[in-house]
């Protein structure tokens, strides 16, 4: 599972630089077999579409270039 959480970790590295762009950013909280807790920060933490950020975005991202069984979960 190492080499799994490198390639997810190396992914949210790319994704987070379009939530910088908008003042946020995200947070690795964990990864738990193919579950990955994330913590919104910056103005993403508080965006009324946070919810949609991690699924529609960040959850479809790491499904489709990783894995289609990946879900993220949100930490606040």
């Amino acid at each position: 599972m190492e080499d799994f959480d490198k390639i997810v970790t190396a992914k949210l590295d790319e994704l987070r630089t379009a939530l910088q762009g908008h003042g946020g950013d995200l947070e690795l909280v964990a990864i738990e077999g193919k579950t990955v807790q994330l913590r919104l920060r910056g103005a993403c933490g508080g965006c009324p579409h946070a919810a949609e950020t991690l699924k529609n975005y960040i959850e479809a991202a790491l499904r489709s270039e990783i894995d289609p069984e990946i879900v993220v979960e949100r930490v606040i």
